[in-house]
């Protein structure tokens, strides 16, 4: 984005006085840098480790080896996953991790010998794969059997910066990275993916530079079987993908990785029980929520509850954007706008409706406001080299950011939440936090050098700017796990690193309304899910802009299979609610919502499966057919789950598309039409439905019209009569009473379908209804 269209767009949203402020933030922020510069770069080649010494068994999985000034440590965590962090070099705080106790694992050691003293080295070989470390640093990841997975190069360092380089196979393929607009293939030659958090000011469409929530993680797929590779670093950085080649830097910190070797769903679920699961949310947030730049006041939001109500279509949240604060500033409501925001919440909340406010980490510098007399007070705030709390412009004015490297300050902070939620309000949207700042050059965002608390060990912005949001959410997660703890806490963020997805969900950010971005939603999306992210979706038909009805409706579509399901706007656009659009577009809108309610119980059992099991929600078509080189690259099409296989229309006057099946039988979720084989398809797409799928053996539980528990039985296709198994999870929705689950198991015999059901837990059980699809003549 130009610096004239950036001043444009500031002067819309921010108006003269404040755009030319942010030449004033601009200069301090540089004037800043300047009193601490960076650490003096060192401009030799980088070098490798040195030479080596012997491999010393630490303990049960452990081992350290020496190469000349640096060492090798080695830890087994399980069979599966191995961490290896690389010494000297300024170890990370475990923010990131979760599980710090790990049974020991058993590693069988062995000489390498080739012949050749400089090409020799170790093996380390568990039941599930084996490390091969050569005397040169080089280290190669193989499975039990032999096969290769990764080789990487001897690692490089210089003046505190690493580099490292892993050699990809021809036919490999990447994904993850957290949440870059490029495609679901990350490794594209000449593709640079910086790791530094940033608001990209404005809206962002395909291909745009780095945005709101970067992930040092990638999995790698080629013909040999599949890993995962997580860097525990949290110092800006950069991924460079060559023809055959993924190169890392960090500009700091310690070389410490983790490699995990699986099929995918190991991936994540080893991936998330080291850096955590998503706990189970409210069943609510499931549901469809409604949000815009601009609801001013208790009438705006009467009046958007209303016209959903009158138009029959579902709603679960309303999302209050800053226009409810006074001023701007954070924990407070603006007395005239929302003179009672407690009766507010109760009158939402008989409706079916909770309100969720917009929170961010500015605190506004004013002497009359009770929180940033108090930070000050307490010394809570980020700091100058000189000592000095720093001010950077945000929405308020002048604003104080919180240090939530601090204990201190996430309590802090965390007191605060109370104000809220003693008026009701039942989540929590945490904007603006990788942290931004309006500045009229150079980085959105706070200077380098500022000093940060470490759980008292002491650092930098450099390091603390992408733990930044993950730590806020943190504090918001513990308040409300404090202040309320008969409640399941619900927060929604637009930042965030390795870990989040314990604290928060999080959303795409101010993605522009255009087709080409709808497309590239999708592709973003699954790559968050596949970084561990599995709670994301995006702003339905754009943050900017109008979106035409056409474009509108199949945005809608789609997103009504995201694990997050919001439609958010601009400020100062035309009214987006379903009923603002034309007749037909209206109604097949709102038989989407309702599709989407009708499928929460199976969204809810998703939902307690990644908090068990550590599984995605969204997934690649490729998920439970890694072998299958033709699904790598399809990124039009997802699954949600095990049963449904969601094929989007995103072109413009599309009313057909092609669609490649994956095997296993698949019926048509309108039609029931079966298409037993896989394959490439030509699926017709009527402007109100979304080419809709559903696994043959699946059991699909659904609400029906009058509130009823149904499964619906896919059969098995003809000659399968393998039992296929469905849990089924229930509970009150919300807080941490007694809950049920279900295991239906469905097995095809003939022309009959066999179910059986067995039930554990104390929550009551439900009666249920069989629907059968497949042959006329099946019976159950």
């Amino acid at each position: 984005m130009s610096t004239l269209t950036k001043f444009v767009n500031a002067v819309r949203f921010m108006g003269l006085r404040s755009t030319i402020r942010t030449v004033r933030y601009a200069l301090l922020r540089d004037a800043v840098e300047r009193r601490e510069p960076p650490p003096r770069e060192d401009f030799q080649p980088p070098q490798p480790p040195g030479k080596t010494g012997e491999i010393r068994p630490q303990g049960e999985g452990r081992f350290t080896i020496p190469f000349g000034a640096y060492t090798l440590e080695i830890v087994f965590l399980a069979p599966e996953m191995v961490r290896l962090t690389w010494r000297p070099g300024l170890l990370p705080l475990p923010y990131a991790i979760a599980q710090n106790a790990w049974a020991p694992v058993q590693v069988a050691m062995s000489t390498e010998n080739t012949g050749n003293a400089d090409a020799g080295g170790w093996s380390l070989r568990s039941t599930a794969l084996e490390l091969r470390i050569g005397h040169d640093g080089a280290i190669r990841l193989h499975t039990p059997q032999g096969a290769l997975l990764r080789r990487e190069e001897p690692p490089r360092f210089a003046g505190g910066r690493i580099r490292h380089t892993a050699r990809l196979r021809p036919e490999e393929r990447i994904y993850g990275l957290g949440e870059s607009p490029a495609p679901l293939v990350r490794n594209a030659p000449g593709r640079r993916y910086r790791l530094w958090n940033l608001d990209p000011g404005g809206s962002y469409g395909p291909d745009s530079p780095e945005i709101y929530l970067n992930l040092p993680l990638y999995a790698g797929m080629h013909a040999q079987g599949s890993y995962l590779v997580f860097y525990e670093n949290a110092f800006e950085g950069e991924v460079i993908f060559g023809a055959e080649t993924a190169e890392v830097t960090f500009e700091g910190g310690a070389l410490r990785y983790y490699l995990i070797a699986g099929e995918p769903r190991r991936l994540l679920a080893h991936y998330t029980e080291l850096t955590g699961r998503p706990p189970l949310p409210p069943r609510w947030a499931l549901g469809y929520h409604q949000s815009r730049w601009g609801y001013a006041n208790e009438t705006d939001i009467r009046e958007v509850a209303a016209g959903f109500a009158k138009h029959d279509i579902p709603l679960s949240a309303i999302h209050l954007d800053i226009d409810y604060m006074d001023g701007y500033r954070v924990f407070t409501v603006h007395p005239q706008r929302f003179p009672d925001l407690p009766a507010l919440t109760e009158e939402m909340r008989e409706q079916g409706i909770r309100l969720v406010t917009i929170l961010d980490p500015g605190v506004k510098d004013d002497p009359q406001y009770t929180v940033a007399r108090s930070g000050l007070a307490e010394g809570v705030f980020c700091r100058q080299p000189d000592g000095r709390p720093h001010r950077a412009l945000v929405w308020p004015g002048w604003c104080y950011f919180p240090d939530f490297t601090a204990p201190k300050t996430r309590a802090w902070w965390g007191s605060f939440y109370p104000r809220l939620l003693d008026q009701g309000i039942s989540g929590f949207w945490h904007d603006m936090n990788e942290p931004a700042a309006f500045a009229a050059w150079g980085e959105p965002t706070l200077p380098r050098s500022l000093h940060h608390d470490f759980e008292g060990r002491g650092g930098t912005h450099r390091e603390a700017h992408n733990l930044y949001a993950l730590l806020m959410n943190r504090a918001g997660f513990e308040a409300q796990r404090l202040y309320r703890p008969e409640r399941r806490p619900w927060q929604l963020t637009r930042s965030g690193w390795a870990g989040v997805q314990r604290y928060a969900w999080h959303w795409t950010g101010d993605v522009e309304s255009s087709w080409p971005a709808l497309r590239r939603t999708v592709a973003i999306l699954l790559n968050l899910s596949l970084s561990g992210i599995f709670y994301s979706g995006s702003d339905i038909g754009g943050f900017s802009g109008h979106p035409s009805p056409e474009l509108y409706l199949r945005w809608f579509q789609m997103a009504a299979f995201t694990p997050f399901f919001r439609l958010h706007s601009a400020t100062g656009l035309p009214l987006r609610e379903p009923w603002r659009f034309d007749r037909r577009t209206r109604e097949a809108v709102r038989e989407v919502i309702r599709l989407r309610y009708r499928l929460l119980p199976y969204w809810y059992t998703l939902a307690w499966q990644a908090a068990e099991e550590g599984l995605p929600l969204l997934r690649p078509l490729f998920w439970d057919w890694p072998e299958n080189p033709d699904l790598w690259e399809v990124e039009d099409a997802f699954l949600v789950g095990d049963s449904l296989l969601v094929a989007p229309i995103l072109e413009k006057g599309g009313r057909a598309r092609s669609l490649l099946l994956p095997p296993g039988g698949w019926y048509d979720f309108w039609e029931d039409t079966v298409y037993p084989l896989p394959g490439p398809e030509e699926i017709a797409a009527p402007l109100e439905r979304i080419p809709l799928f559903v696994r043959a053996g699946s059991l699909l539980p659904m609400r029906a019209a009058d509130g009823s528990l149904e499964l619906h039985l896919y059969a098995p296709l003809p000659g399968d009569e393998t039992p296929h198994a469905f849990r089924l999870y229930t509970d009150a929705g919300d807080g941490y009473g007694p809950s049920r689950v279900d295991t239906f198991t469905l097995q095809r015999r003939g022309d009959r379908l066999h179910v059986t059901r067995e039930g554990s837990g104390e929550y009551p059980e439900e009666e249920v209804v069989f629907r059968v699809h497949g042959e006329g003549r099946l019976q159950v």
